[in-house]
């Protein structure tokens, strides 16, 4: 007789998803809101851009949530001469059985590090970028699906920098979120120096607390979610507001909201609720709309940038009052 699995509920979801971030606080020192925010964009399956500078342990973060989740991690640097076959694969020739064998690409994998994806050249990053909307790629006319999850965490240079390729806005709104990690304060980065010196080494490895199955149960729990028609009609009009404000050139399009939609419903998971709430909203507002929207130039050089115009408008836009937003 068939034993039947047993359905994870919304409790244990949220215990296992704390226990994530407990732990790998104890790594990523005095980033705790940061990691909240990845495992948030991770639980509604999305994709990460990190913009920040070198440094500052974005590799470190994705590889223990890979870690976290016992899941297959990929890196890949990525470099002006990179080319799509070497991240996508190909096909080689087998000698022994006189067959063309599929090769397959670091992109195979459940998370997958895209290390200064602004440093390739448009095509390489194209065919990233296709893979993370379509979860399948194509070689020589054959398509291969990839595994979900399927989470992208690509590092970008702050612009001013040279030798890049900035993103075209159109692939940039691929990335469910725009996340920076900021430099650490002076308590924190004492911190990080003493735990370097206790482990006595650079690598830093992490018991599996979950698993990329829970992980989809996770990812599943998110959809069942409750979230009251009020709370639909927030975030449509921030995101409308978006294309109607006097110092944005393009508001953000309905992936953003679909966007938003989803983040606050994982928000929601990770704070023990089954229903969505307007804070889960304002909590994700700007991670997932500040790199959808473009500023106009003249806004921007007089310091006018996206975060800020976010934040006028969930000032401007009136929250929803109801003393219960669950069913």
């Amino acid at each position: 007789m068939r034993q039947l699995v047993k359905k994870m509920d919304f409790k244990t979801a949220t215990e296992k998803c704390q226990q994530i971030i407990a732990t790998l606080n104890n790594y990523i020192i005095g980033k705790k809101t940061l990691l909240e925010k990845v495992l948030v964009t991770i639980l509604g399956g999305g994709h990460i851009l990190f913009e920040d500078y070198p440094g500052l342990g974005k590799t470190l973060i994705a590889n223990l949530f890979a870690q976290a989740f016992a899941a297959d991690f990929k890196r890949i640097q990525f470099t002006p001469d990179l080319l799509p076959s070497d991240i996508l694969g190909g096909n080689i020739y087998n000698q022994k059985n006189m067959e063309f064998e599929i090769r397959k690409g670091p992109i195979f994998s459940n998370f997958l590090l895209a290390d200064e994806i602004n440093r390739a050249p448009p095509k390489t990053q194209a065919a990233l970028l296709e893979a993370m909307q379509e979860y399948q790629i194509s070689i020589d006319g054959t398509t291969y699906p990839l595994e979900r999850p399927y989470i992208v965490l690509a590092t970008q240079n702050p612009i001013e920098l040279e030798g890049t390729f900035p993103l075209p806005e159109a692939e940039i709104d691929r990335f469910m979120v725009r996340l920076s990690v900021g430099y650490p304060d002076l308590d924190a980065e004492k911190t990080i120096i003493r735990n370097r010196m206790h482990r006595k080494s650079s690598e830093i490895h992490i018991k599996s607390i979950s698993s990329v199955e829970e992980l989809r149960e996770f990812q599943a729990l998110c959809e069942e979610v409750y979230v009251d028609e009020s709370i639909v009609d927030y975030i449509v009009r921030i995101v409308q507001k978006t294309r109607k404000h006097p110092r944005v050139q393009l508001g953000a399009s309905p992936r953003g909201s679909l966007a938003l939609l989803s983040l606050a419903r994982a928000n929601a998971l990770l704070r023990g609720r089954d229903y969505v709430i307007p804070q889960d909203v304002k909590d994700f507002a700007i991670p997932a709309l500040n790199h959808r929207i473009i500023v106009r130039t003249s806004e921007w050089i007089g310091g006018t940038e996206s975060v800020r115009v976010i934040q006028e408008i969930l000032e401007k836009t009136p929250t929803p009052r109801k003393k219960d937003y669950s069913r």
